[in-house]
């Protein structure tokens, strides 16, 4: 993440920041499932989400798309994928690059990457410096993972596993500025590759870590599967039966952003509705660094 710090039509001092997202990943499963408008959904989700993790709101977001020949179908659902993120984000589509580069890119495939800026008044960026011990840790939630198995869902609805697994990245800006404006938010985890165990302590300060109670969500069934299911390796050779701590450092086990607030105002936080994700406790600040499952 990127920062500047112009002046605000206020006079006062702003922060300026920007991500940058390029969407690498799931092309193969994108194409074979014709969800190719997914990637650029999650493109969009992922850059805004960390974006409102320092308190900023998203201005805008540019996109780059590059393939060896257009097919205007694709490029048609992409750019649906990019408006829909945009929509729900509240941000415009300011402008982007398409280009065609024969030979680079093999038959079909393609490149998407983006950015979004942002904007934050420099006394309301938050930035984790006053969290302290006995601060709370408040999530909202998260659908599953972001290939006909049925699986359950949490609302008893079953699923096939193609469909879990492309679930797209919700996008919790409007929530998190909504909860940000009630006062009380010290830190926010965007919880992305790393999971919990490695994603919660970047916002805190030297000595302090948290304490999660392991029974204070319901993780998706996907994560369940994922974990129990007995699959093999590129070597035939079997697994399965993962251990608690790696599914942790690996996935986000539902939960798509930490708030770390004040005692204070945790219970407000959680009893006022904010949006459609549902908040809850499921930790808190200690002493001690790293992340402590009880």
């Amino acid at each position: 993440m990127e920062e500047g710090t112009p002046e605000s039509s206020e006079g006062l001092p702003s922060v300026m920041c920007s991500v940058a997202m390029c969407v690498l990943f799931s092309f193969s499963l994108a194409r074979a499932k014709s969800l190719n408008g997914f990637r650029s959904l999650c493109q969009v989700a992922m850059s805004v989400n960390d974006i409102v993790t320092i308190g900023a709101k998203p201005l805008f977001f540019l996109d780059y798309y590059g393939t060896s020949k257009l097919d205007v179908d694709v490029a048609e659902k992409v750019m649906k994928g990019i408006e829909d993120g945009c929509r729900q984000a509240f941000i415009p589509l300011l402008g982007g690059e398409t280009t065609e580069m024969p030979g680079f890119y093999a038959e079909g495939e393609y490149d998407l990457s983006g950015s979004a800026m942002g904007i934050v008044k420099k006394d309301k960026l938050i930035d984790g410096t006053t969290i302290v011990e006995g601060d709370v840790l408040i999530v909202l939630e998260k659908s599953g993972l972001s290939l006909s198995d049925q699986l359950p869902r949490n609302d008893g609805i079953t699923t096939t596993l193609g469909e879990a697994l492309m679930a797209p990245t919700v996008i919790y800006v409007n929530q998190v500025l909504e909860i940000i404006s009630k006062g009380g938010v010290k830190g926010i985890a965007h919880i992305t590759g790393g999971g919990f165990t490695d994603n919660i302590p970047r916002v805190f300060p030297s000595g302090l870590g948290a304490k999660i109670f392991t029974g204070s969500w319901e993780v998706p069934p996907i994560f369940k599967w994922l974990q129990q299911a007995r699959t093999y390796d590129l070597r035939d050779s079997p697994v399965g039966n993962i251990a608690d701590e790696e599914m942790r450092r690996t996935f986000n086990m539902g939960i798509g952003m930490v708030l770390v607030v004040s005692r204070e105002s945790a219970d407000g936080i959680i009893e006022d509705p904010h949006g459609s994700n549902r908040a809850y406790r499921i930790g808190e600040v200690i002493q001690g660094e790293g992340v402590h499952y009880v």
